[in-house]
């Protein structure tokens, strides 16, 4: 037992979660619910654990990140997180648009006239923009309410940074200062026993989701689950292209982000999976005043996967309705896609939201959606992981665009370190 404990603690991570992945798939395909109900409580233990850390990661990681970062840069690098984020997630729908045009999933089927579905209300942009300044700060900590962290920790970390720079309080804001990076330490450390978790709560994840499945509905809208993962594979080679242009190393890249994007594929959340990004941003050696900021926005606002989720299940629905896609309905979900997956920013089933609120808006029967959730878990596993990689993607490219370097030693000691934790 002993050895195998040890084995288990001193094999890379990545490799253990690959084989939670294959061993979940397996499980859950021969043990049937019973099997996936008795390992329940494992996966919601990972979610739990995940959900414990993310408000002190969150909330010490940016404040010290601004903490050593200048006021100028900080404004730059804003402006172009979020042009980055609208940008891709236009282009996540182009590519949607086109894969499913040229493969047309839903060809041949018809529509079932007694489906309906339950659709949460879109809250709007304007909804989201005004959560993002909480009117409780105890309450932003406790929901947790991600936009209002970031909020709460931008204000609090400026404030701290410019009574570090002069006056009568500068003693005691470098105290302050100490306290916070002391506590964002212990985060870490805590962090890193967090991950030796991770794999089983994988492996209980995968058991579950694919004996909730079931083969039967894979094989029902396979064409369709094929055709997004299809188009999931296009954008990922985009994003392959954009950090090449610049000059940041894909094996590195992947090799880092490679764990984020399996836990992120498991747990279909990328707010849960956000102590692990954070954590690969780390070992790429980015600096904590960019993805302290850039990752946790990402992880509610930057949604790609989910934008070509919009794109294919349009073109699904055309086509089961018999009625393709024009150009300019084409458009139409272009923009409407683009501004809806900022609005719907974390709401509980925000994929469904996001659907039926392009599907109203360009005349799509909404009775389709409810063909679509059958599939709903399949496909948001594949969304998420790519909405993680893109948020991390973004990180790099403009910590480049900014002069910064990944194979620096600062990098390979911090990804030395956490290897060995």
């Amino acid at each position: 037992m002993k050895f195998l404990l040890r084995g288990y603690l001193e094999s890379s991570l990545i490799l253990r979660v690959t084989v939670a992945l294959v061993l979940g798939v397996v499980v859950g395909l021969m043990g049937g619910d019973t099997v996936a109900a008795g390992l329940a409580p494992l996966g919601d233990l990972l979610l739990r654990l995940l959900q414990f850390v993310i408000v002190p990661i969150v909330l010490f990681t940016l404040i010290v990140g601004i903490n050593q970062a200048d006021m100028s840069r900080m404004g730059r690098v804003g402006g172009k997180v979020f042009v980055y984020y609208v940008a891709t997630s236009a282009m996540a729908i182009v590519v949607g648009l086109v894969v499913a045009s040229l493969l047309s999933p839903g060809s041949g089927m018809a529509l079932d006239d007694s489906l309906s579905v339950d659709v949460p209300d879109n809250p709007g942009i304007i909804s989201v923009l005004l959560n993002v300044v909480p009117d409780n700060i105890v309450a932003a900590l406790a929901e947790p309410n991600l936009l209002g962290i970031i909020f709460t920790a931008f204000v609090f970390g400026i404030a701290l940074l410019k009574l570090r720079q002069g006056g009568p309080q500068q003693a005691m804001a470098e105290k302050v200062y100490g306290v916070i990076e002391g506590l964002n330490a212990v985060t870490m450390t805590v962090m890193a026993g967090v991950l030796q978790y991770v794999p089983i709560g994988v492996f209980a994840i995968v058991t579950g989701t694919v004996a909730r499945q079931g083969l039967e509905t894979i094989l029902s809208l396979g064409t369709m689950v094929l055709v997004l993962y299809l188009a999931l594979a296009v954008h990922l080679l985009l994003y392959g292209g954009i950090l090449r242009a610049f000059g940041v190393r894909l094996g590195r890249f992947f090799r880092e982000a490679r764990t984020p994007m399996a836990t992120a594929f498991a747990t279909q959340s990328s707010t849960g999976t956000l102590p692990l990004t954070l954590d690969a941003a780390r070992r790429l050696g980015i600096s904590r005043s960019l993805y302290g900021f850039s990752l946790p926005l990402g992880a509610t606002i930057n949604m790609d996967g989910a934008a070509i989720r919009i794109a294919i299940s349009a073109v699904f629905a055309a086509n089961v309705i018999g009625v393709p896609l024009d150009f300019m309905t084409m458009v139409q979900i272009v923009l409407i896609g683009t501004l809806t997956s900022i609005g719907t920013a974390g709401v509980p089933g925000a994929g469904i939201v996001m659907i039926a609120t392009v599907f109203a808006q360009v005349g799509l029967p909404i009775e389709t959606v409810a063909l679509l959730t059958s599939i709903d878990a399949l496909v948001g596993m594949g969304c998420t992981a790519l909405n993680v990689t893109g948020d991390l993607a973004g990180t790099a490219v403009i910590a480049r665009s900014e002069g910064e370097r990944f194979d620096n030693e600062a990098a390979r000691e911090g990804s030395a370190n956490a290897g060995n934790a």
